[in-house]
């Protein structure tokens, strides 16, 4: 979405640890039961990764712990959560003793609930069995594996450095101590044909997961896949073959019991992320470390993506918020449809009115016609949903209804 937020300037009061540096980057407390926590490092950069981390620098992991405590420490009260997501970068590239670091800054300001959903992002061949007992004992009980692809060739050209065995033994692995699975995959990557998504997908399919999200591939401007796209060095696949490779996943994915409840997600039952349905569904959420963005009373802060410029800040007692936008009711609205829409089962408005003030029909206005005569959405008199055909639309559909208002609604 392309919304646009205003920077605030830096604030350069306060001390190494305890207090805030300032009011301004202290949260407006509304209670979130969500956390996500950026971790940075990883061994290598893919070429098609624009995520904020840093590569062969793990000298810096403990300085990066430091500073995490430190801007955790910043929060004036403890919290309960509902989830936890530790995000990177590969939060597994952590050693077993950093991970039990970890755990202890957290434990300082957070508890779980009985029923918490903790994630933790992992490579498959970090997982050793004193890395996942690690993982446990921080609280995780749930594992999102960044497999991408189980194609020797395809996982070379995405320059991973894993293999198939390695995800068969982290799978294993994890199951037998009793972790839930989840598995990301990548499609259309540069020559994938049809059939080898195919072979993939039923490979990942193979190892029963009880989660598994696909992503179209997407070059983003200043990664290594876009200069190579834009010299002519790799090319994007056609519009038509990467609908018919997703079309694939979803029939495949429904007949092996796995339902798609978010565009990209699919789930046995009972095993959808609800990490990531707390932020479809608008609800608050803390997040720390560079390049993490939090929505906390309708502010919305995203921290520095540079990891040094994040640390410097932090060190030395200043905010290390670069973007803040406060949203207010309606364009909160929009983006709350916006997002919500994501959903396979769509927006309640009885739901949406009492969290929002508006009702949908008064958001969409004149476009709600345009998108039902186009047969991108349905409404049965309680539910906004997006149609097969929507679906595939979705981050057009978004950006349409953040953009809309009722003085351009007769275009």
């Amino acid at each position: 979405m392309d919304l646009k937020r205003r920077h605030i300037s830096d604030v350069a009061s306060g001390s190494d640890k305890g207090t805030p540096p300032s009011s301004t980057f202290r949260p407006q407390l509304s209670h979130p039961q969500s956390v996500y926590i950026h971790i940075p490092f990883c061994r290598h950069r893919c070429g098609y990764c624009n995520f904020t981390l840093v590569a062969g620098r793990d000298y810096l992991i403990d300085r990066f712990l430091d500073a995490l405590e430190i801007e955790i420490n910043w929060l004036e009260r403890n919290y309960s959560l509902e989830t936890m997501f530790l995000g990177g970068g590969t939060p597994s590239h952590l050693s077993p003793k950093q991970l039990d670091r970890l755990s202890k800054i957290i434990s300082h300001r957070f508890t779980y609930l009985s029923d918490a959903e903790i994630t933790a992002e992992c490579n498959p061949n970090d997982l050793d069995r004193d890395r996942l007992n690690a993982l446990r004992d921080l609280g995780v009980n749930r594992i999102s594996l960044g497999v991408q692809s189980l194609n020797p060739e395809k996982l070379k050209r995405l320059e991973r450095d894993h293999c198939e065995n390695d995800v068969r033994l982290a799978i294993t692995e994890t199951k037998n101590l009793g972790f839930d699975v989840s598995i990301d995959l990548i499609f259309a990557a540069p020559q994938e044909t049809l059939d080898q998504w195919q072979t993939d997908l039923n490979q990942a399919v193979s190892y029963e997961p009880d989660h598994l999200s696909t992503y179209e591939l997407t070059y983003e401007k200043g990664t290594q896949f876009w200069n190579r796209l834009n010299h002519g060095a790799i090319s994007e696949a056609s519009e038509d073959l990467r609908a018919e490779m997703y079309s694939y996943a979803i029939e495949r994915l429904r007949q092996v019991g796995m339902q798609q409840y978010e565009v990209s997600s699919f789930a046995r039952i009972d095993k959808a992320c609800r990490h990531n349905l707390a932020y479809w569904q608008g609800d608050p959420f803390f997040a720390f470390g560079p390049g993490a963005a939090r929505f906390v009373d309708g502010v919305r802060e995203t921290n520095h993506r540079s990891t040094m410029r994040y640390l410097n800040l932090v060190h030395s007692g200043k905010c290390p918020v670069a973007e803040r936008e406060h949203l207010s009711p309606e364009p909160a609205a929009r983006e709350r449809l916006a997002v919500g829409l994501r959903m396979i089962d769509g927006v309640d408005e009885t739901q949406f009115y009492e969290r929002t003030g508006y009702s949908i029909e008064e958001i969409l206005c004149g476009l709600e016609q345009k998108l039902v005569d186009n047969n991108l959405l349905r409404h049965d008199g309680k539910n906004y949903q997006l149609t097969e055909r929507g679906v595939m639309l979705c981050d057009w559909i978004a950006a349409e209804i953040v953009n809309h208002s009722s003085a351009n609604s007769a275009d």
